[in-house]
């Protein structure tokens, strides 16, 4: 499996679609128009359904631009029902996929 996080994702979602899954849950990345990125990740029949997840984040969106620009990157991550939602700016997908991943990878093991 590769390193990288767009690579890893797909592996993931890869191994949970077992002719059942994927047909009600899956992965859904869109845009912002501020502009940014969105990540939603369906965790029923998971082994992370139902576990706990702080809401994380990093810097402040803006809808400047140039403004964002200036003031670097942002993101916001947390699970909402069965679902890890995320949002983040133009360049920050893959520091996205790498916060779920890690906890992925701390998530115990079923």
């Amino acid at each position: 499996m590769s390193d990288h996080g767009i690579d890893w994702l797909m592996q993931w979602y890869l191994g949970h679609c077992d002719s059942d899954w994927e047909h009600s849950y899956g992965v859904e990345i869109g845009t912002l128009d501020n502009p940014g990125w969105t990540l939603k990740i369906d965790l029923t029949g998971t082994p992370l359904e139902g576990l706990p997840f702080p809401k994380a984040t990093h810097g402040e969106p803006s809808e400047d631009l140039g403004q964002w620009k200036r003031t670097g990157s942002w993101w916001v991550a947390e699970v909402k029902g069965d679902v890890f939602e995320a949002a983040c700016g133009p360049l920050d997908l893959l520091a996205l996929i790498s916060l779920f991943r890690k906890w992925v990878e701390a998530a115990p093991q079923t």
